[in-house]
Parts: structure tokens; sequence; C-alpha cells
């Protein structure tokens, strides 16, 4: 599977609500072919998103087609005369559309998004995003598939918890339980429908759930699925496996009976998500974890139904989940009538409106509470998925069930670590590199393949096994296929450590372990190794996964702070398929694993307030969350956990909350800049005024004042606010004392200045309102700099316009660098077989390689791919090298949209020649013709741009930046910046580019 590093934005046009007057906006205009290409005739799926509204918004603004929107609090019924009707005229309306270009098409998308899925030739997709009333056509991309004390850990269970207040966890003759006819959507690979997490009988076989009013989902029988397998507890299953090519594709993908042509999960990943999220109450596992029997586990919201929608295929971390089939699946699940939809599934990074981010917000807008998953992509900043504000974003984090462990070498040297060992094992120690199997290289014996062990060198011994490639309890069951009677499992970089539950005894030791274990194995003597018998406990305090990825997010101009919230997701006990562990219960991590938890805690929050939004419960979870959570070591920050760590018994009761809806939404990304339409300039918000619990200002320039609102739920009350951290920066809080009545709400501002914080670096706080019984927490990250300026501006050769604000005061200036051509490299590249950046240049087949020399004396160099300069639908990558062949950048998208940019005044690499690789991901057909573009940016006025500005900067101001583009040639790309000064400090930079092309 490829990993997505990066997302081409697309346009959202859409109608507002009835409040607001709107109009359809022309969609791009497709380019002309370059000169001596063609596009290929070869197909590819595609999602092409139409501009009338889906079902759940459809206003009845179309003559003689009556309002589909649902009334507040209520879902829409797929089956009325009125919805049937209008979803016939969309499905009329995509066929219409694709009978103008010729196509197959795949799906209908009618309910949370008004398009279609079609496998069409890059020629026809062009046409159909030049045609009015198609607003984008999206490659299809292969997404990836991102408990036994979390209910007490949680307070859900207990005397007085959540589960207590709404029934208790299996409610009786005359009361409810908890989640009790809350529907939970879980869009992932499935489910195994025998498992006792899903049964609706008790254990002497009575039906202990009843049928559920207004459900429209249904069964869809298929390979080992029957429909008869649904209950009244597992009430839907449906699966999507268009984008695999349909049941022969899937076939043909997984040959060795690898999956199931049906709803049943092969993977064990569907199995477990739905479990966790909605599983039945005290579903006994017979798991014992170093030597202690784990207790029953229940779901979050153990009374909820579960509807399945299979959208993911293969046994991890083979196949994974298109966006085709993931559209499908969502739009399906909102038209059945889900109150939760979990998607445990990677997305976007930094596009708030690609396909799958658009049907949630359709979703959002019907009552629909999405939980999606951060992200594996941690420790480092910016890997996160799923930035848009109307679905919550969850980060995982340790819970409080701890396996200690620990071990030692035979020169004495202790080790500690986890996992959950019963017994003792003190045994010969062999390093898995060392003892290769015959045909097997070194490296790959390392990550304890099955197979790639030597027996006779590993029988009887503690095998030391790499992290990586493979599953870690594959890994265990390598080494004892060998023999092994032990397993040290090394991180090699810094990593999370898990206690799985291993095949033999297992201590799972961090990147600094595996160093001294290394060097113990390599040196004189015959190396011994001892794991001792783990011990659990259940007091643990949180801590940050170091896989969950982190924030800030680029989209919006770092103007959203994501992740929301944190949750666990390390160790997960929880139902999975035994096709693939050969076991029913397991232990998984990831914020796969976290996200269910939200989504089961959103189900007892909409069990408990069946009249809140969506947006309103993740208020209440995001403002009542606590902060103490470590990361590495030390306190955890805004970017790591967002708001905080889930507080459930707290988030039923937040007092006041901060609600959103479908007109902030609009204005939102009318702010952002993905969605361009005549009502922007009527309802259009910088990002940062989003009513959401957090606060985000990714550039502060000087000054800044934000809106927030909130409504009180509680009773009448009088709220004072106070604001913490914030270290250098001022903050006033307007009104400071709120009194509110129930169900009022009331606005405030929040203004920030600069006050001696250093610039370019994050300053963190909180501002909270209290009535002395509630706390209502905002997360606040706000980033001080000299001057707010776009990062880019582009034309097509015509003059510029835009505005900065200013940090700091004093004279200012703004001069010209540029503009310069760039250098076109034609080239051709063949098709990777493998799909793998490692697997091409170790074969040497896949990739073609340039040098480029960047003129001497340039500041930046950039390289770029287009998908307009192809000759075909291909997927090409980028990775850019220094002389030395070093790594200095890379961008690979689902398309041939590539860039990249190197500082060369602060990059290490000092000279100016580049080898830049174009990779073959995916051509559509045996190879691809291409056209390489590189600049170098100047360090001078090249004389064909003049730059009017301000002369002097006020903090706090803002300024009119004029660019007068000269004369330039034809069908060319230029770049060229607009450089700022402060007195005689530089303080930032514009880039310039303007094709004439």
């Amino acid at each position: 599977m490829k990993p997505s590093w990066k997302r081409r934005g697309i346009a959202l046009i859409a109608a507002v609500a009835a409040a607001t007057a709107t109009a359809p906006v022309a969609s791009p205009t497709a380019r002309a072919e370059p000169a001596g290409l063609s596009v290929g005739n070869d197909k590819a799926m595609y999602v092409v998103q139409m501009l009338d509204m889906p079902v759940v918004a459809y206003d009845g603004s179309v003559k003689g087609l009556a309002a589909t929107k649902p009334k507040a609090g209520q879902k829409v019924d797929p089956t009325s005369a009125k919805v049937t009707k209008y979803a016939a005229f969309l499905d009329q309306s995509h066929s219409a559309a694709l009978s103008k270009v010729g196509g197959r098409k795949i799906y209908d998308y009618r309910y949370s998004f008004n398009g279609f899925a079609a496998e069409l030739t890059a020629t026809a997709a062009m046409k159909l995003q030049g045609m009015p009333g198609v607003v984008a056509v999206s490659k299809n991309e292969m997404l990836s598939l991102d408990t036994a004390d979390t209910p007490d850990f949680l307070g859900l269970s207990g005397e007085g918890g959540v589960w207590d207040q709404l029934g208790g966890p299996i409610g009786g003759k005359s009361i409810d339980g908890a989640g009790e006819g809350v529907i939970i959507g879980v869009v992932d690979s499935g489910v195994w429908p025998e498992s006792a997490s899903f049964s609706d009988r008790n254990a002497k076989g009575k039906r202990v759930y009843q049928q559920i009013a207004g459900w429209h989902g249904k069964c869809v029988p298929g390979e080992a699925f029957a429909a008869s397998m649904c209950n009244q507890k597992l009430i839907g299953a449906q699966y999507f496996n268009e984008g695999f090519g349909g049941s022969a594709g899937v076939d043909a993908s997984f040959p060795d009976a690898y999956e199931f042509n049906s709803v049943r999960d092969a993977d064990g990943h569907g199995t477990h998500t739905a479990s966790t999220a909605g599983g039945n109450y005290g579903v006994e596992t017979n798991t014992v974890l170093a030597g202690t029997m784990l207790g029953p586990i229940s779901g979050m919201a153990p009374r909820a139904r579960i509807a399945a929608y299979k959208a993911c295929w293969g046994i991890s971390p083979d196949g994974g989940c298109t966006t085709v089939d993931t559209v499908a699946a969502i739009d399906q699940a909102v038209a059945d009538g889900v109150d939760v939809i979990n998607y445990s599934i990677s997305g976007s990074q930094n596009v708030f409106l690609d396909p799958v981010e658009v049907a949630f917000l359709f979703a959002a807008d019907a009552g629909v509470f999405v939980a999606a998953s951060a992200g594996n992509d941690g420790p480092d900043a910016e890997t996160l998925n799923h930035p848009s504000p109307w679905l919550t974003t969850v980060a995982a984090s340790t819970h409080s069930r701890v396996a200690i462990a620990s071990g030692s070498l035979g020169d004495g040297t202790t080790l500690s670590g986890v996992g959950v060992a019963d017994t003792t094992v003190s045994s010969g120690l062999v390093y898995a590199g060392d003892i290769p199997a015959d045909g097997v290289d070194g490296d790959t014996a390392a990550l304890c393949y099955e197979g790639s062990l030597d027996e006779d060198l590993a029988a009887g011994k503690i095998v030391a096994c790499d992290r990586g490639a493979i599953a870690r309890v594959d890994k265990s069951a390598a080494v004892l296929q060998a023999g092994g009677v032990g397993m040290f499992l090394m991180n090699v970089s810094p990593s999370t450590l898990n206690a799985d539950n291993h095949l033999v005894p297992t201590l799972h030791v961090d990147e600094l372990a595996r160093a001294t274990i290394l060097t113990y194995v390599a040196g004189e003597g015959t190396p011994t190794g001892t794991i001792n018998a783990a011990m659990i406990t259940f007091d643990g305090e949180p801590e940050m996964a170091a896989f969950s990825s982190r924030g800030p997010i680029s989209g919006g101009d770092f103007d959203v702070l994501k992740p929301d919230i944190t949750a666990p997701g390390v160790d997960v006990l929880a139902a999975v398929s035994p096709y693939s562990s050969g076991r029913d219960f397991d232990f998984l991590s990831g914020t796969s694993m976290s996200s269910p938890h939200m989504a089961g805690i959103g189900a007892l929050m909409t069990d408990a307030h069946p009249n809140w939004t969506p947006m309103m419960i993740k208020s209440a979870l995001m403002t009542t969350a606590y902060q103490a959570v470590t990361d590495a070591g030390a306190p955890a920050d805004a970017f790591d956990f967002g708001a905080g760590h889930v507080n459930p018994p707290n988030a039923l009761d937040p007092g006041l909350v901060y609600d959103a809806g479908w007109t902030d939404w609009l204005g939102f990304l009318c702010g952002t800049g993905e969605l361009e339409a005549p009502y922007c300039a009527t309802i259009g918000i910088d990002p940062s005024d989003l009513n959401q619990p957090s606060i985000a200002i990714g550039a502060l320039a000087g000054v800044q004042t934000i809106t927030r609102r909130v409504t009180n739920v509680g009773a009448t009350g009088t709220y004072a606010v106070s604001v913490d951290g914030l270290d250098g920066v001022s903050v006033s809080v307007s009104p400071d004392v709120l009194t509110l009545a129930p169900g009022q709400t009331a606005s405030y501002t929040v203004t920030f200045t600069t006050n001696g914080a250093p610039l370019d670096v994050y300053a963190e706080g909180s501002l909270e309102w209290s009535d002395g019984s509630h706390s209502v927490r905002s997360p606040i990250v706000v980033r001080p700099v000299a001057i707010a300026a776009p990062s880019e501006v582009s034309s097509t050769g015509g003059n510029i316009t835009y505005e900065v604000g200013f940090g700091t005061g004093g004279a200012f200036s703004a001069t010209p660098v540029g503009l310069v051509p760039a250098e076109q490299i034609e080239g051709n590249v063949v098709d990777d077989p493998a799909n793998d950046i490692a697997t091409a240049i170790g074969s040497g087949v896949g990739y073609t390689l340039h040098t480029v020399v960047i003129p001497a004396g340039s500041t930046m160099a950039r390289f770029s791919l287009f998908d307009d300069y192809t000759d075909g639908n291909d997927d090409l990558d980028l990775y850019i090298f220094d002389a030395g062949f070093n790594p200095v950048g890379g961008s690979g998208s689902g398309t041939s949209a590539e860039q990249v940019d190197i500082d060369i005044e602060v990059s290490p690499i000092g000279a100016t020649t580049f080898h830049v690789l174009v990779h073959g991901w995916q051509t559509d057909g045996a190879d691809a013709n291409y056209t390489l573009f590189a600049w170098g940016l100047p360090p001078t006025a090249s004389g064909n741009m003049a730059v009017a500005a301000p002369v002097v900067a006020v903090v706090g101001g803002t300024g009119t930046i004029d660019l007068e583009i000269g004369l330039l040639a034809a069908d060319e790309k230029y770049i060229g910046a607009v450089n700022y000064v402060v007195g005689v400090t530089p303080v930032g930079q514009t880039i310039v580019r303007v094709d004439t092309d």
C-alpha cells in the first residue's frame, strides 16, 4: 500500500442551507494537453462529485422535487417517495454526464455525497472535469487500515458510571441499557458474525435485543456469509468491492483463499473495531496475560447495535481500502440510518474536501457523529490524517493495564520493557540477522519472517528480532517455528512498546536496549539471555503512543488544531477474526483502536442526549477532557492529544457546548480557500473563527481577535473565564463573565497580542469557563510571526494583489527576486511492478534518474511534475538526493502532481547539484513520458516583476502588496519571490508562481 504524503485540493461547489442565498459556480476548465503528448486510453477508476445537493441536504430547490433534507433530530428515509424520486433524479444526472464522455458506472452516490464512481479513460476524466454540473473528478486512491479494562479506566462501568446513568450495561425489562437504540456504522474490513460480542441472545439462548425502528439497512449474503447471520445486535452487513474490480477483482487480488468475497472479516481489524465500539457486555475471552486471567470484555456502548460496512480487503499489510468503496460505504450507512460512524482508515492530511471528507461533511450535517483515526505515523509532527472540523479525530494513548516486564543479558546487564511472559526463560541468545536460513539474506532474517531463520541455530535459543515490516506476533511465530524458546523484540527507532500475546515468551525493548543487545551478542564468548515472568497492574497512567500521528496540520493555514482528543489505543483486547489469528480475541494497537473507543462513547452521548448535534457531542467530550498524559516521559501537548484524554462521566454534563453546522462549515471552507463561490463574500470567515472548542492561530501577526459562541446545556449558571499558559502572549476575553439560562447562547471574543513571545514558535495554553461546578476548557495554540503573508501567490500572467499582516513594527520594504523560467527536462519511466520505491531502487526497474544543476547563488530549488505533463493517466512520484545521493526530499501523492522545495541556504547539502529520481509508481501502460520542471530561485530581481508595498509596518496592522508582472515568454512556468524586511531584519518571503502555459 502506498502512503499518502499529500493530497491535492478540490473545490466544493454547494448550495448553502436555506438561510443563505446561493448560486452555482462554474467548475474549472480542463487544460489542453501539452504539445507532443497524447493522453492514453487505459482506464482507471474515478470518483466524480456533482453540483446538486445529496439527499440529506437537498432543500427542494428543483422544480417538481420535494425537499429531502431531514428535520433536526430525524433521519432520512430512503424508502419514501420523495427520497426515491430525488435519488432517481441524481442517478439520471450521473448517467447523463457519463454518457457524454463514455465509461462504466460503478456506484451511484446519493445520500451523503452526490456523484458517482466510474471506470474512465484519462481523456474522459478530463472532459468530465470541464463539464457544467461537475465539481471534481478524483482518481481512486488506496487507503490503509490505520478491551478488557478500558470501560473501568474510562469511568463507564461501576456504580455511578456512565453505564449506570444510562440504565446499566444490559438494561432490564422496564429500562433501556447504555447505548440502547443507537446504531454504530463501522466502515472497515468486515465482521466475524459468530463472535459473542455480536450475539443478540444471552447465555441461555434467549433473545435479549428487540427489533429496532427506523432502520433501513440489510444483510447482503456472500462467500461464507448468509443473510441469516445478522440478528438484532448485528443489524446490518454490506460489502463494497468495486474499487477492487468487483468480485472478480477481489478474487484475483487474493487468490489463495486469502479473503472472503463477502462481509465476513478475514483480517480481524473490522471485528476488533466493531466490538470495541459496541460489543456486548461481559463477553468472556478466557485470555491469560502474564499469568493473569483477564476479565470479560465489553464494548463502549454495550447496548448499541452494529452495522458493518466492509470496504477494506486483504489481510494486513496486503490490500487496503479504496476511496471508490469507502465513499460508497459511508453513503450507504447514512442512508440506512446509522447514528455514529467509526472510520479507522487513513485519509487526507491537509485537504478538507477530498471525497471521503466531503461525504463526512454531509453525514455530520445529517446528524451523524463521526470518529476517525488520526493515523499511525507519529511521533513526527504534521503527520495527522482527517483534518476536517466536522469529524472527531482521535489520537492513541495507553490505558491502565500495564505489563511490567524485564530481562537480562549474560553479562549482568538488566533490560526493561513490556511483555506478557508467564514464566521465566533463560537460554542462549542469538541475533536473528546472524542466523538466516539457506537462501535468505540477513536483513530479511533480522525481521523474523516465517521460514527466514536457521532452525539448527535458533533451536533452544532466545532470538533477538528487529521490529518492522510484519506483524509483531508473526515474529514470535517464526521464532517458535524455528525452535526458539523466547524472543527479544527490539525497536529499531523510537516507537511504542507493546505487550502482545506472543507465541513464545517475549520482552519488547526500545532502540537503546537494541544497541546494548547487539553489542553484547557481537562480543566474544557465548551470549545468553533471560526473560523474566511479567506482572500485570491496572493502575497505569496514560501515555501517548509513539506511533500516534501528531499535529499541526497545514490545511487552513494552520488555523485548526488537530487531533481533537485521545483515547486508549495500545494493547486493546477485543474480538477478532480467528481466520487470520487463530484466536477469537486479541490485542491490537493503533489509532484504529482509539477511534472506536470514541465512536462508542459518542453512541453513549447520543443515547444520553438524543437532541444534541454531533458537534455538541464533540464539544462535550473535548471541553471535559483531562491533560494528565505524558509523552516520552514529558507532559503531552495539544499537538499530541488535542484537548486531552477523554473523560466520559464529565462529558455527560459539560455545562456549555460549542456548536457548529452547515453555514459555519461553508464559511470556514471559504476562509481556507478550498471553496470558491459567490456566497463566500457573505459567509466566509477566518478559519480561526470557526466555532469549535479548540483555538488555533497559525500566524499571529501582532494582534488577532477571534470569536466563539457557547450554548448552555445545563441549569442557569454564571461562568467566569480564566486563561492559562501562552507565555509571551497577552490575552483579553470580552465579556469575561457569562450568565446563561438553559438553552441560551452567547458570544465572546478573545484578543491575542504578542508580548515578548519568540517568533515562529507555538505558544500553548488554555481558556476555561467555570461556574464552580463545570469547567469548560478550550486548548489554545498560537504562533507569533513577524509578518503574516501567503506562502505562495500565483497568476497566469496578470498582476497580483494580496494582503499581509504585521507582527513587528518599523521601516518596511518588499523587494522582488526573479521571475525565472523552469528548466524543462523530458523523460520516460517504466512502470514499477512492485509499486515500492525500495524494491525499484534495488532492482533498477521502475525509476529514471536525472542529474540537475541549479544555478549558482540560488536560494531555493524547486522540482515539480504535473498531471498535464505526462502522456496518460499516470501516478509518478519524486525523490530528491544531493550530490552524494543523500535523500533531501520527496513527494508521493495519488497522482503525478508532485512538488519538492529545498531551501539551499539552510540545508546541509551546500552544493546545487541534485539527483532527481522519478518513480513510475503506477503508469497507465508499460511506461510514461513526462516533463520534469526544475527551478533555482535567484537572489536578485530579473526585471520582469515590480512590487508596490507600504513603507512602514505597524504592529497589528495590515498592508497591501501589489505585484506588476512584466512581459513574459509564452508556454513557460516561472517562479520568483517577494522578500520582506522590517528595519534591517528579513522577516519572510512569499513565493510567486506565474504560468504562461
